[in-house]
Protein backbone atom coordinates (compact mmCIF):
# COMPACT_ATOMS: atom_id res chain seq x y z
CA UNK A 1 0.00 0.00 0.00
CA UNK A 2 2.33 2.78 1.28
CA UNK A 3 4.20 2.01 -2.24
CA UNK A 4 1.69 4.10 -4.39
CA UNK A 5 1.27 8.01 -4.37
CA UNK A 6 -0.61 9.54 -1.66
CA UNK A 7 -3.46 10.66 -3.76
CA UNK A 8 -4.07 6.90 -5.10
CA UNK A 9 -3.77 4.93 -1.12
CA UNK A 10 -7.78 5.28 -0.31
CA UNK A 11 -8.74 4.49 -3.71
CA UNK A 12 -6.57 1.30 -3.54
CA UNK A 13 -7.81 0.60 -0.17
CA UNK A 14 -10.95 0.28 -0.88
CA UNK A 15 -10.88 -1.71 -4.11
CA UNK A 16 -8.46 -3.97 -1.92
CA UNK A 17 -11.22 -4.11 0.72
CA UNK A 18 -14.16 -5.48 -1.69
CA UNK A 19 -11.26 -7.95 -3.04
CA UNK A 20 -10.68 -9.30 0.25
CA UNK A 21 -14.37 -9.65 0.75
CA UNK A 22 -14.92 -11.98 -1.93
CA UNK A 23 -11.66 -13.00 -3.39
CA UNK A 24 -12.75 -15.76 -6.18
CA UNK A 25 -13.78 -12.22 -7.95
CA UNK A 26 -10.94 -10.50 -7.83
CA UNK A 27 -8.76 -9.28 -10.61
CA UNK A 28 -5.16 -8.10 -9.60
CA UNK A 29 -3.41 -5.99 -11.85
CA UNK A 30 -0.31 -4.19 -12.01
CA UNK A 31 -0.84 -0.30 -11.32
CA UNK A 32 -2.88 2.63 -9.56
CA UNK A 33 -6.50 2.54 -10.01
CA UNK A 34 -7.19 4.49 -13.39
CA UNK A 35 -3.67 2.51 -15.35
CA UNK A 36 -5.00 1.01 -18.42
CA UNK A 37 -4.68 -2.49 -16.93
CA UNK A 38 -7.33 -1.59 -14.69
CA UNK A 39 -9.27 -0.79 -18.08
CA UNK A 40 -8.36 -4.28 -19.21
CA UNK A 41 -9.44 -6.10 -15.86
CA UNK A 42 -13.17 -4.25 -16.12
CA UNK A 43 -13.65 -5.14 -19.96
CA UNK A 44 -12.06 -8.71 -19.50
CA UNK A 45 -14.12 -9.62 -16.52
CA UNK A 46 -17.06 -7.28 -15.96
CA UNK A 47 -18.40 -8.33 -13.16
CA UNK A 48 -15.14 -8.82 -11.33
CA UNK A 49 -13.34 -6.61 -8.19
CA UNK A 50 -10.40 -5.10 -9.79
CA UNK A 51 -7.20 -5.32 -7.25
CA UNK A 52 -4.60 -2.95 -7.53
CA UNK A 53 -0.85 -4.51 -7.19
CA UNK A 54 2.28 -2.18 -7.37
CA UNK A 55 4.19 -4.91 -9.75
CA UNK A 56 3.66 -7.44 -11.63
CA UNK A 57 5.23 -9.64 -8.85
CA UNK A 58 2.42 -8.39 -6.86
CA UNK A 59 -0.50 -9.27 -9.18
CA UNK A 60 1.11 -12.64 -9.85
CA UNK A 61 1.69 -13.70 -6.34
CA UNK A 62 -2.40 -12.19 -5.48
CA UNK A 63 -3.14 -15.36 -7.75
CA UNK A 64 -0.83 -17.86 -6.00
CA UNK A 65 -1.90 -17.38 -2.37
CA UNK A 66 -5.76 -17.05 -3.27
CA UNK A 67 -6.10 -13.47 -2.47
CA UNK A 68 -7.45 -13.29 -6.00
CA UNK A 69 -9.15 -15.66 -8.21
CA UNK A 70 -6.93 -14.13 -11.41
CA UNK A 71 -5.01 -11.65 -13.14
CA UNK A 72 -4.81 -9.49 -16.09
CA UNK A 73 -1.09 -8.95 -17.27
CA UNK A 74 0.04 -6.73 -20.60
CA UNK A 75 2.26 -9.35 -22.58
CA UNK A 76 2.64 -7.19 -25.54
CA UNK A 77 2.21 -4.06 -27.21
CA UNK A 78 1.40 -2.99 -31.37
CA UNK A 79 3.81 -0.07 -31.15
CA UNK A 80 6.44 -1.00 -28.22
CA UNK A 81 7.04 -4.44 -28.60
CA UNK A 82 7.07 -6.96 -25.14
CA UNK A 83 6.37 -6.19 -22.12
CA UNK A 84 9.39 -6.31 -20.14
CA UNK A 85 9.95 -9.32 -17.43
CA UNK A 86 6.87 -11.05 -18.49
CA UNK A 87 8.61 -14.25 -21.02
CA UNK A 88 10.51 -14.89 -17.34
CA UNK A 89 7.28 -14.00 -14.76
CA UNK A 90 4.95 -16.08 -16.39
CA UNK A 91 6.67 -19.86 -16.59
CA UNK A 92 8.09 -19.64 -13.01
CA UNK A 93 4.68 -18.08 -11.73
CA UNK A 94 3.05 -21.77 -12.23
CA UNK A 95 0.10 -20.16 -13.56
CA UNK A 96 -2.08 -20.91 -16.54
CA UNK A 97 -2.98 -18.75 -19.21
CA UNK A 98 -6.66 -18.73 -19.51
CA UNK A 99 -7.71 -15.84 -21.78
CA UNK A 100 -6.61 -13.06 -24.02
CA UNK A 101 -7.80 -9.38 -24.10
CA UNK A 102 -7.17 -6.56 -26.54
CA UNK A 103 -7.10 -3.00 -25.04
CA UNK A 104 -6.75 -0.09 -27.52
CA UNK A 105 -4.87 2.29 -25.64
CA UNK A 106 -4.84 6.32 -25.64
CA UNK A 107 -2.50 8.55 -23.68
CA UNK A 108 -3.19 11.87 -22.28
CA UNK A 109 -0.86 14.44 -21.24
CA UNK A 110 -2.16 15.07 -17.53
CA UNK A 111 -0.76 17.77 -15.00
CA UNK A 112 -1.41 20.51 -12.52
CA UNK A 113 0.18 23.34 -14.64
CA UNK A 114 -0.18 24.84 -18.05
CA UNK A 115 1.05 23.05 -21.04
CA UNK A 116 3.98 25.25 -22.00
CA UNK A 117 5.99 25.13 -18.46
CA UNK A 118 5.98 20.80 -18.57
CA UNK A 119 9.65 20.21 -18.84
CA UNK A 120 9.46 16.07 -17.79
CA UNK A 121 6.48 13.47 -18.03
CA UNK A 122 6.15 10.40 -15.89
CA UNK A 123 4.99 7.37 -17.19
CA UNK A 124 5.10 3.30 -17.38
CA UNK A 125 8.36 2.83 -19.71
CA UNK A 126 6.09 0.91 -22.41
CA UNK A 127 4.07 4.28 -22.20
CA UNK A 128 7.03 6.44 -22.63
CA UNK A 129 8.20 4.33 -25.54
CA UNK A 130 4.91 4.82 -27.50
CA UNK A 131 4.79 8.18 -26.90
CA UNK A 132 8.91 8.97 -27.22
CA UNK A 133 8.40 10.78 -30.95
CA UNK A 134 5.74 13.21 -29.41
CA UNK A 135 7.85 13.95 -26.20
CA UNK A 136 10.89 14.42 -28.35
CA UNK A 137 9.06 16.65 -30.49
CA UNK A 138 7.61 18.43 -28.01
CA UNK A 139 10.91 19.16 -26.15
CA UNK A 140 9.85 17.36 -23.01
CA UNK A 141 12.09 14.45 -21.07
CA UNK A 142 10.82 10.83 -20.42
CA UNK A 143 10.58 9.70 -16.94
CA UNK A 144 10.24 6.46 -16.04
CA UNK A 145 7.58 5.32 -13.52
CA UNK A 146 6.34 2.06 -12.90
CA UNK A 147 2.85 2.47 -14.14
CA UNK A 148 0.76 5.30 -15.99
CA UNK A 149 -1.96 6.29 -13.61
CA UNK A 150 0.77 5.59 -10.66
CA UNK A 151 2.48 8.57 -12.16
CA UNK A 152 -0.71 10.71 -12.08
CA UNK A 153 -1.22 10.26 -8.85
CA UNK A 154 2.55 11.00 -8.24
CA UNK A 155 2.23 14.27 -10.53
CA UNK A 156 -0.65 15.07 -8.11
CA UNK A 157 1.55 14.73 -4.98
CA UNK A 158 4.42 16.76 -5.87
CA UNK A 159 2.15 19.51 -7.46
CA UNK A 160 5.13 20.20 -9.73
CA UNK A 161 4.15 22.56 -11.98
CA UNK A 162 6.92 21.48 -14.72
CA UNK A 163 5.92 17.88 -14.24
CA UNK A 164 3.47 16.09 -15.92
CA UNK A 165 1.70 12.18 -16.70
CA UNK A 166 1.28 10.00 -19.72
CA UNK A 167 -1.50 8.16 -18.13
CA UNK A 168 -5.40 7.15 -19.44
CA UNK A 169 -7.66 10.36 -19.61
CA UNK A 170 -9.63 8.90 -16.52
CA UNK A 171 -6.91 8.46 -14.34
CA UNK A 172 -6.85 12.39 -14.27
CA UNK A 173 -10.22 12.93 -12.94
CA UNK A 174 -9.33 10.44 -10.32
CA UNK A 175 -6.25 12.34 -9.30
CA UNK A 176 -7.21 16.21 -9.58
CA UNK A 177 -5.26 16.28 -13.40
CA UNK A 178 -6.16 18.72 -15.99
CA UNK A 179 -6.04 16.56 -19.53
CA UNK A 180 -3.42 18.95 -21.69
CA UNK A 181 -3.10 16.62 -24.62
CA UNK A 182 -5.08 13.85 -25.80
CA UNK A 183 -4.22 10.91 -27.79
CA UNK A 184 -0.52 11.50 -27.32
CA UNK A 185 0.85 7.86 -29.04
CA UNK A 186 3.04 8.02 -31.69
CA UNK A 187 0.79 6.06 -34.12
CA UNK A 188 -3.53 5.60 -33.86
CA UNK A 189 -3.06 1.11 -33.93
CA UNK A 190 -1.86 1.64 -30.38
CA UNK A 191 -3.08 -2.02 -28.83
CA UNK A 192 -1.49 -4.14 -26.19
CA UNK A 193 -2.53 -7.69 -25.66
CA UNK A 194 -2.92 -8.76 -22.28
CA UNK A 195 -3.43 -12.71 -20.83
CA UNK A 196 -5.64 -14.18 -17.81
CA UNK A 197 -3.74 -15.91 -15.43
CA UNK A 198 -5.18 -18.66 -13.04
CA UNK A 199 -4.15 -21.17 -10.72
CA UNK A 200 -5.65 -24.17 -13.12
CA UNK A 201 -6.98 -24.82 -15.90
CA UNK A 202 -10.33 -23.75 -16.92
CA UNK A 203 -13.25 -25.24 -19.72
CA UNK A 204 -12.93 -24.11 -22.81
CA UNK A 205 -16.26 -22.67 -23.79
CA UNK A 206 -17.62 -22.90 -27.59
CA UNK A 207 -15.98 -24.07 -30.93
CA UNK A 208 -13.16 -21.55 -31.16
CA UNK A 209 -10.53 -21.08 -32.78
CA UNK A 210 -8.47 -21.04 -29.43
CA UNK A 211 -5.10 -20.38 -29.01
CA UNK A 212 -2.22 -22.77 -27.49
CA UNK A 213 0.84 -20.84 -25.82
CA UNK A 214 4.02 -22.72 -24.85
CA UNK A 215 7.89 -22.30 -24.12
CA UNK A 216 10.80 -24.45 -24.98
CA UNK A 217 14.03 -24.84 -25.24
CA UNK A 218 15.72 -26.80 -28.64
CA UNK A 219 18.95 -29.16 -28.25
CA UNK A 220 22.09 -27.65 -29.32
CA UNK A 221 22.72 -28.98 -32.44
CA UNK A 222 22.96 -27.57 -35.81
CA UNK A 223 19.50 -26.32 -37.76
CA UNK A 224 17.41 -27.41 -34.49
CA UNK A 225 15.15 -24.07 -34.58
CA UNK A 226 14.18 -25.65 -37.98
CA UNK A 227 13.47 -29.06 -37.15
CA UNK A 228 11.73 -28.06 -34.28
CA UNK A 229 9.50 -25.79 -36.13
CA UNK A 230 8.79 -27.74 -39.22
CA UNK A 231 5.92 -29.87 -37.74
CA UNK A 232 4.06 -26.86 -37.27
CA UNK A 233 4.46 -26.11 -41.29
CA UNK A 234 3.36 -29.53 -42.32
CA UNK A 235 0.78 -29.81 -40.19
CA UNK A 236 -0.65 -26.59 -41.42
CA UNK A 237 -0.44 -25.03 -37.94
CA UNK A 238 -0.40 -21.54 -37.83
CA UNK A 239 1.68 -20.04 -35.39
CA UNK A 240 1.11 -16.14 -34.74
CA UNK A 241 4.23 -15.28 -32.38
CA UNK A 242 7.51 -16.82 -31.79
CA UNK A 243 10.13 -15.39 -29.58
CA UNK A 244 13.60 -15.92 -28.26
CA UNK A 245 14.96 -14.46 -24.82
CA UNK A 246 18.03 -15.32 -22.66
CA UNK A 247 17.79 -16.69 -19.46
CA UNK A 248 21.33 -16.59 -17.43
CA UNK A 249 24.02 -15.12 -18.07
CA UNK A 250 25.64 -18.26 -20.47
CA UNK A 251 24.40 -16.56 -23.71
CA UNK A 252 24.58 -20.26 -24.71
CA UNK A 253 20.60 -21.80 -24.22
CA UNK A 254 17.82 -19.54 -25.73
CA UNK A 255 14.67 -20.31 -24.85
CA UNK A 256 11.51 -19.20 -27.31
CA UNK A 257 8.03 -18.14 -26.71
CA UNK A 258 5.28 -19.33 -28.62
CA UNK A 259 1.13 -18.41 -29.56
CA UNK A 260 0.03 -20.71 -32.16
CA UNK A 261 -3.57 -21.07 -33.36
CA UNK A 262 -5.18 -24.49 -31.70
CA UNK A 263 -5.41 -26.75 -28.93
CA UNK A 264 -3.89 -29.99 -28.23
CA UNK A 265 -6.38 -32.95 -28.97
CA UNK A 266 -6.47 -31.14 -32.31
CA UNK A 267 -4.28 -33.97 -34.81
CA UNK A 268 -2.69 -31.36 -36.43
CA UNK A 269 -1.58 -29.27 -33.41
CA UNK A 270 -0.72 -32.90 -31.34
CA UNK A 271 1.48 -34.13 -34.29
CA UNK A 272 3.46 -30.59 -34.48
CA UNK A 273 4.21 -30.34 -30.47
CA UNK A 274 5.56 -34.06 -30.93
CA UNK A 275 7.96 -33.41 -33.27
CA UNK A 276 8.56 -29.83 -31.71
CA UNK A 277 9.41 -32.10 -28.54
CA UNK A 278 11.54 -34.61 -30.33
CA UNK A 279 13.91 -31.62 -31.24
CA UNK A 280 13.39 -29.75 -27.74
CA UNK A 281 15.26 -29.86 -24.23
CA UNK A 282 11.78 -29.55 -22.76
CA UNK A 283 8.59 -28.16 -23.80
CA UNK A 284 6.26 -26.41 -21.65
CA UNK A 285 2.53 -25.64 -21.89
CA UNK A 286 1.40 -22.26 -20.43
CA UNK A 287 -2.12 -22.52 -21.58
CA UNK A 288 -4.83 -23.20 -23.82
CA UNK A 289 -7.86 -20.23 -24.17
CA UNK A 290 -10.73 -18.82 -26.73
CA UNK A 291 -9.25 -16.64 -29.44
CA UNK A 292 -9.98 -12.96 -28.42
CA UNK A 293 -9.16 -11.06 -31.71
CA UNK A 294 -9.05 -12.90 -35.40
CA UNK A 295 -5.14 -14.43 -36.66
CA UNK A 296 -4.41 -13.70 -40.31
Amino acid sequence: MENFAAPARPIVARMAKAAAADPERAVAFQGAPGANSHVAAMEAVPDGLPLPCFDFSDAIEAVQKGTAGCAIIPIENSLHGRVADIHFLLPESGLVIVGEHFLSIRHALLAKGPREGIREAMSHPQALGQCRHWLRAHGIAPVAYPDTAGAAAMVAEKGDPTIAALAPPASGGLYGLDVLEEDVSDAEHNVTRFVTLARGSRPLEGDGPFMTTFIFEVKNVPAALYKALGGFATNGVNMTKLESYQRGASFAATEFYADIVGRPGEPAVDRALEELGFHSKWLRLLGTYAQARPRP
